[in-house]
């Protein structure tokens, strides 16, 4: 059985996970609206694969005896000033959760949660990547700044993500 105090820091981690879904829903919304669909798909999957990491840690926790509290998730921006501004908000939210599983990783070790220190191995490989590619995607909006024909080269690249990797 996990200790009270990691199992609410999972908790509030699950949380976190289930915020950064509905954040990415809501830039992939404000994408759809500014007709840029593949920015839109990219980001709809993108919410699906957070969605998928909450569920993942409440597995584990409900795996090890814990109970899940659900909270209330804040409200996620839904104004930008450029499908470019999505993209860099991405990137530091993903900079955010990194910062977040890396505390919960350090509580655990405190705690001598060594199952959880194992499931949070997966996470941190996660967010690695996880960063790795919204900075990609950031740069290369950089590169192309506000020319359409690339724009739309750079909409078509991202829409052609099929599936969120969960």
């Amino acid at each position: 059985m996990l200790s009270q105090v990691v199992q609410d820091a999972i908790n509030e981690q699950i949380n976190n996970e289930m915020f950064s879904s509905y954040s990415y829903l809501a830039m992939a919304a404000y994408c759809g609206h500014k007709q840029f669909p593949g920015c839109e798909q990219w980001l709809r999957l993108q919410s699906q694969e957070e969605h998928g990491h909450a569920m993942r840690l409440y597995d584990f926790l409900t795996a090890r005896g814990g109970k899940v509290v659900l909270t209330k998730i804040k409200t996620p921006k839904t104004e930008f000033n450029s499908v470019h501004e999505v993209f860099q908000d991405a990137k530091k939210q993903e900079e955010e959760v990194s910062s977040q599983i890396d505390s919960l990783y350090e509580l655990a070790m405190k705690e001598k949660a060594f199952s959880a220190l194992v499931e949070l191995e997966w996470f941190i490989t996660e967010q690695v990547e996880e960063e790795k590619t919204t900075r990609e995607i950031v740069h290369k909006f950089q590169m192309v700044k506000d020319d359409p024909a690339s724009l739309l080269d750079l909409d078509r690249e991202l829409g052609q993500r099929t599936t969120a990797e969960l």
